[in-house]
């Protein structure tokens, strides 16, 4: 109930900016507005989640295709830093930096894909970082912010980044998902570990 009433009051506060970047990634740069990548869900289902699209529309294929990218990906937990990555849009950027790239997260929340808050989703690849412990991270529906999120975010890799994910899960409560949204306020207006 928190999830869906929260998802919905995020989608009518946040439709007119949603509409407004929408716009500028459009007239930015060629490709669609949303990014969808196939991320590992509550009971190891797969669902595509949702983003704002900041890179170049061929940006998958000029990761695979660069071997020399792809290392940096793989070295920097299955992320590239926002300065080293000349896949990134000019508009993509701004919105990395804000974490405004985010928001369309809420659909997976309003869909029952994702919560407001928990593990951050993981892709097939990083599920092995996981280890004995898969079972326990996908006992959750990953959510838009988390414990990992308002810690550091990117400046945390793995395996630290697993040890926080599943001290969440190990710890969750109402109250505890209550602070971690007003913390991820103010990470997100500090821009705190985003990449």
């Amino acid at each position: 109930m928190v999830d869906i009433v929260g998802a919905t009051l995020g989608l009518i506060v946040c439709g007119p900016v949603m509409l407004v970047i929408a716009t500028f990634i459009k007239l930015d740069s060629a490709g669609p507005i949303l990014f969808a990548q196939s991320r590992v869900g509550r009971g190891g289902r797969s669902f595509k989640c949702l983003k704002f699209r900041t890179m170049r529309a061929d940006a998958e294929e000029n990761l695979k295709a660069d071997p020399a990218l792809y290392r940096v990906y793989i070295a920097n937990g299955y992320k590239i830093p926002l300065h080293a990555d000349p896949r990134v849009t000019f508009v993509g950027r701004f919105l990395r930096r804000t974490s405004l790239d985010e928001l369309p997260q809420l659909f997976n929340v309003f869909v029952g894909h994702m919560s407001l808050v928990g593990p951050r989703p993981v892709t097939a690849l990083e599920v092995a970082y996981y280890g004995s412990s898969m079972d326990q991270l996908l006992s959750m529906r990953p959510g838009v912010t988390g414990l990992w999120a308002v810690s550091g975010r990117s400046n945390i890799r793995y395996p630290k980044r697993a040890r926080f994910e599943l001290a969440y899960v190990a710890r969750w409560s109402l109250r505890h998902d209550m602070c971690i949204l007003l913390k991820t306020v103010v990470v997100v207006v500090t821009g705190e570990g985003a990449t």
